[in-house]
């Protein structure tokens, strides 16, 4: 092979290479609020319940009020009591207002019923504007899943937030599963 071949070859190898770097590295780059694959979680009790929430997160407040979080990520945990269980009828009724006048940049979604370990939930989904970031005062548009549990009087509301567009389906889904009455 020639010299002026070889270099050909060897420019040719290195466009290649540069095409295919970038694609790669987007490939694996996550969107800001993807939860990763391999997050382990761990259980954190509360004031008659206990639940799953990623390792590692900062956890505010205690008992029947607290909040875990990461970054634009949160999954707050809220106990009340409550005479029935929720419907999809009285959370259209009542909680969309409830929610809509408290969350900055609410955009409703849906509500369904849906079936979780722990029993019927009412799910209200909806998009907010995050709490700033504290390094740089930025917020972005959270994708938010609130669930409403009723047991023996008290409500229990899961409320699971992430930047739009994240894919937190399977965390999510563990974080919901995992919850459990213990009283």
């Amino acid at each position: 092979m020639t010299t002026q071949a070889r270099r050909s070859l060897t420019v040719l190898a290195a466009v290649g290479v540069m095409a295919a770097v970038p694609s790669l590295a987007l490939a694996e780059v996550a969107p800001p609020g993807d939860i990763p694959d391999n997050q382990a979680f761990v259980v954190q009790s509360g004031s008659g319940y206990s639940i799953k929430v990623p390792e590692g997160w900062a956890r505010i407040g205690k008992g029947t009020n607290q909040t875990f979080s990461d970054k634009y990520n949160s999954i707050q945990v809220q106990i009340r009591s409550s005479k029935a269980p929720p419907t999809v009828a009285s959370v259209t009724a009542k909680d969309v207002a409830t929610v809509k006048a408290s969350v900055k940049g609410f955009q409703f979604g849906k509500i369904t019923k849906l079936t979780r370990p722990a029993g019927q939930a009412i799910l209200m989904t909806y998009r907010a504007t995050s709490p700033p970031n504290a390094v740089t005062g930025k917020t972005v548009t959270n994708d938010v899943e609130r669930y409403t549990f009723w047991k023996k009087g008290k409500t229990a509301t899961l409320t699971l937030q992430a930047p739009k567009g994240s894919d937190n389906v399977d965390p999510w889904k563990i974080v919901t599963d995992s919850f459990k009455w213990t009283k």
